[in-house]
C-alpha cells in the first residue's frame, strides 16, 4: 500500500494511508476557522428577487370613475434591472395603466409607481381583486388590490342603514332599518344586498319595493354560518321620470360571534289584528347575570299564524305575509339592569317600540279573523 513514509523508530518505517492524513489536516484547518466564519460561508447567497406592494390595499369608485393606486416593486438578493408591469383580473369595461409603465432598480433599491384602473359606465358593479405583477425576465413579483365598484350614485334619492353595525351569535338575526332619502322622487326603490353575506344567510327586507322612507332589513343566519366581521353591500334601483335607472346604495356591517351574556326577550302577543291596524309590543328582557347588560342589537320575526277553528274548518287562509313588522328602532346600546325590566320601566319612548300591523290587502282575509300570532324573540348583548 502507498503512503507517505514516517519513522518513528530507528530501522521501523511505517506508514499512514494519504486520506488519514488529508482527513487530519482538515480537521485542523476547522480548529483555526472561527465558527461563525465557518457557517456564514456554508450558506448560499440569496437569489435576486423583487417583491411588490400597493398602496391603498382596497379602493371603492363609482362606475364611469378612476381608481388610483400606488405600486412599490424593491429589489431583494442584489437584483437589478428593469421591471415592467402589468395588472390582471380587471372588471368588465375598465383597463389599466402604469406611469411609468417600468421601473428600474438597483441593488437593494425600492421604485414607485402609479396605478390607475378606469371603469366605464357598463362595468359591472361588485367587488373584486386585481392582481399587480412586476416582471423582469424569469424573475416576477405580484401582490393583490382590491376594487369594488359602485353603482352611479343616484340625485333624486340615496340610501343609509342604521345601525351601521350589529353583533350577533351564529344562529339570530340581525336587524337593520335601511332608510331612504328622497329629492323631488316618489317612486317606488327596489332593495337588493349586492354582496356581502356570509355562507348560510340570507336577506329579507320588510317591504319590497319601498314606497315610504323606511323598510327593514333582517340577516338570518344559520348556526353554521362561520364567526367573522362582514360588510354588506346594499342597493336600491329606481326608475326616474325619464325612464332611466337610478341607483344609490349603502354599507352595513354584521358581525357574527359568540353571546357574551345570556338573557331573555319576551313581549306580549296583540289581540286580534283588523286590516290596517297595529299594535305596539312592550318588550320585557330578563338579565340574569349580576352586572349590567348592555344590548346591541334586538329582532323579533312572525314565525307563525293560528287561524281560528272557524277559518280552519272553512279553508280560509291567513299567513305571515297578511302582517307587517316594524322592528324597535331605538338608540343602541340598550342597558338593562339585572332583573327584569320592560321598555315603559326603562322610559323608552312608544315610538321606538316594535309594531304589528295587519295588512290591508285586496285578498279575502276572513281566515285571520281570531287569528293569534307566534312571535320569534333574539337579540345580542355584552356584560358592562
Amino acid at each position: 500500500m502507498k503512503g507517505d513514509k514516517v519513522h518513528n523508530q530507528p530501522g521501523r518505517p511505517q506508514f499512514f494511508p494519504r486520506a488519514a492524513i488529508k482527513a487530519l489536516l482538515i480537521a485542523m484547518v476547522v480548529m483555526l476557522v472561527p465558527s461563525g466564519a465557518l457557517h456564514a460561508a456554508s450558506q448560499t447567497n440569496p437569489k435576486p428577487g423583487i417583491t411588490v406592494q400597493v398602496s391603498p390595499a382596497s379602493q371603492s369608485v363609482q362606475q364611469g370613475q378612476t381608481a388610483t393606486y400606488v405600486v412599490s416593486v424593491s429589489s431583494t438578493g442584489g437584483f437589478t434591472g428593469v421591471v415592467g408591469l402589468t395588472a390582471a383580473g380587471l372588471p368588465d369595461g375598465s383597463g389599466a395603466t402604469f406611469s411609468p409603465a417600468s421601473v428600474t432598480l438597483a441593488s437593494g433599491a425600492t421604485s414607485t409607481a402609479t396605478m390607475g384602473v378606469t371603469t366605464s359606465s357598463t362595468t359591472p358593479a361588485g367587488a373584486g381583486a386585481l392582481t399587480i405583477t412586476g416582471t423582469s425576465g424569469k424573475i416576477s413579483g405580484s401582490v393583490t388590490a382590491g376594487l369594488t365598484v359602485n353603482y352611479r350614485i343616484s340625485p333624486v334619492f340615496s340610501l343609509s342603514t342604521v345601525p351601521a353595525s350589529v353583533t350577533v351569535q351564529p344562529g339570530a338575526t340581525a336587524v337593520y332599518t335601511t332608510q331612504l332619502t328622497r329629492s323631488n322622487f316618489s317612486g317606488p326603490v327596489t332593495l337588493s344586498v349586492l354582496g356581502g353575506l356570509p355562507a348560510g344567510a340570507t336577506a329579507a327586507f320588510s317591504h319590497n319595493p319601498v314606497t315610504g322612507a323606511s323598510a327593514t332589513l333582517q340577516i338570518t343566519s344559520s348556526a353554521d354560518t362561520p364567526a367573522g366581521t362582514f360588510n354588506l353591500y346594499l342597493v336600491g334601483s329606481a326608475q326616474d321620470a325619464t325612464g332611466k335607472t337610478q341607483y344609490a346604495y349603502a354599507n352595513a356591517q354584521l358581525v357574527l360571534d359568540s353571546p357574551k351574556r345570556q338573557f331573555t326577550i319576551a313581549g306580549n302577543t296583540p289581540g286580534t289584528l283588523s286590516p290596517g291596524a297595529s299594535a305596539v309590543l312592550d318588550l320585557q328582557i330578563s338579565n340574569p347575570n349580576t352586572k349590567p347588560l348592555s344590548l346591541t342589537n334586538i329582532s323579533i320575526v312572525i314565525s307563525g299564524v293560528t287561524r281560528s277553528a272557524d277559518a280552519v274548518s272553512r279553508n280560509l287562509p291567513c299567513t305571515v305575509k297578511d302582517y307587517a313588522l316594524t322592528q324597535y328602532n331605538g338608540p343602541y346600546p340598550l342597558t338593562v339592569q339585572p332583573g327584569t325590566s320592560t321598555f315603559s320601566g326603562l322610559s323608552i319612548e312608544q315610538s321606538s317600540w316594535p309594531r304589528i300591523a295587519m295588512l290591508d290587502t285586496r285578498d279575502n282575509q276572513d281566515g285571520c279573523k281570531g287569528a293569534t300570532l307566534q312571535l320569534t324573540y333574539s337579540g345580542s348583548g355584552q356584560g358592562n
